[in-house]
């Protein structure tokens, strides 16, 4: 596991990506006084308080030191978070679409993915990014408006950031049927879909229309949806009468609700799930039952749609507290432990403040440069139209200066 001051922070991003816990079964270290609870409806493996129970069909077995990587990654992923909505009330991003209360749901489900598996976002899935290894500086390049955040999708296997609410799920589902249709799945080394959404987007015709392709085409897709309570300024509520994970049955697909506060269990229904996908068995929808503690973006105002006290309960069920708390009663971990990731938190988050901040503004004529791979006669006569015109605001400028300026 890589210290703070082991590299820069693009390696350290890249190193987040390295241990990645293989198994979600029974065994390790299990539920306190052998206690079971069983929720048909309600997957959890690690309660608000980080006791350990078990369920009769989702355990863990994980190691000490990936009960301890996991817990990092879920401190990292916060600090670089709130790092950029400082950035962002700084002036130097646009827009931040904050993760904050949404860690164990991102973590869990994005160290369930095995290398070969395709990730669709949304722009929140900023704990997936992590852990498959992309430099944290490439969706704030986006948010900053200087590029595309463009990184390798293909090398990546995490498409890009999707804006438009529910699209991806379109995307997700069309890229299952293709690797399907290629015979890439059906074993151990088959591949799988996962399509990350927010409980709005189930109210868009798109995220419907991918659950009828995908269960007809028995396509090998995860729909994950992270239910943070709220979409943009709306309680659940008003987007489904009945919890959504139910909405699966109506499609021919199983679904169910896991503890989206809760990384274990988050880890162990996502990977079952996957393996499922990878064997030929089809779509299933996982509700990630969480709750967006801070706001849907950084321009909006949370406080006009929901109660303080409501937000002070969640807190209680706060993901990082639980799984430290976890680590304590285990004794996995010391004080050292935790004053030692903090820092390398610290470190990470302000370099990562110094490359945003050293991002070039692009040339205002890039924009047509990778329209085409090898351009049209098309482009070519926009691209001239468009230096003109910006030609025209530059000696505007020049003239003005020359007049202000005068002959003394």
């Amino acid at each position: 596991m890589a210290k703070a001051n082991a590299a820069r922070a693009g390696s350290r991003a890249s190193s987040g990506a390295k241990r990645a816990p293989t198994r979600a079964k029974s065994g390790g270290r299990s539920a306190a006084k052998g206690e079971v609870r069983h929720d048909p409806e309600f997957v959890q493996l690690l309660t608000p308080e980080g006791e350990r129970i078990e369920h009769p069909e989702y355990s863990v077995d994980f190691t000490d030191e990936e009960y301890r990587g996991l817990y990092r990654d879920l401190v990292i992923v916060r600090r670089l978070d709130a790092e950029a909505t400082a950035l962002q009330r700084q002036g130097e991003l646009g827009i931040w679409a904050s993760l904050l209360g949404q860690e164990a749901a991102q973590i869990g489900s994005g160290r369930a993915l095995a290398t070969q598996d395709m990730v669709f976002p949304t722009y929140r899935e900023h704990g997936v990014l992590w852990c498959r290894g992309i430099d944290p500086i490439m969706p704030l390049g986006l948010f900053r408006g200087v590029d595309f955040g463009g990184w390798d999708s293909r090398a990546a296997k995490m498409q890009m950031y999707t804006v438009v609410i529910g699209a991806q799920t379109l995307h997700a589902t069309g890229y299952a049927m293709g690797i399907a249709k290629d015979g890439k799945v059906g074993g151990d080394d088959g591949e799988a879909v996962i399509a990350y959404f927010g409980d709005g987007a189930t109210s868009e015709g798109d995220v419907n229309e991918s659950f009828v392709w995908a269960s007809v085409f028995n396509t090998p897709i995860v729909f994950f949806c992270q239910n943070n309570q709220y979409a943009i300024s709306e309680p659940v509520e008003r987007q489904a009468r009945a919890p959504i994970y139910r909405r699966a049955n109506g499609y021919g697909f199983p679904g169910l609700r896991v503890d989206g506060n809760d990384v274990l269990a988050s880890y162990a229904v996502t990977r079952r799930a996957l393996d499922a996908a990878r064997h030929g068995e089809g779509p299933s929808l996982i509700e990630a039952y969480t709750y967006r503690m801070g706001a849907h973006t950084t321009s909006d105002d949370p406080t006009r749609y929901r109660i303080a006290s409501e937000v002070e309960a969640w807190q209680q069920k706060d993901p990082i507290l639980r799984m430290r708390r976890f680590l304590e009663q285990q004794k996995i971990v010391d004080s050292a432990y935790f004053e030692g990731l903090e820092s390398e938190a610290d470190e990470l988050a302000v370099d990562l403040r110094a490359r945003v901040l050293a991002l070039p503004d692009p040339a205002p004529a890039s924009m047509f440069d990778n329209v085409y791979p090898h351009g049209s006669a098309a482009l070519a006569e926009q691209r001239e139209q468009f230096a003109a015109y910006h030609a025209g605001f530059e000696a505007s400028t020049v003239e003005a200066s020359t007049v202000e300026g005068g002959d003394h």
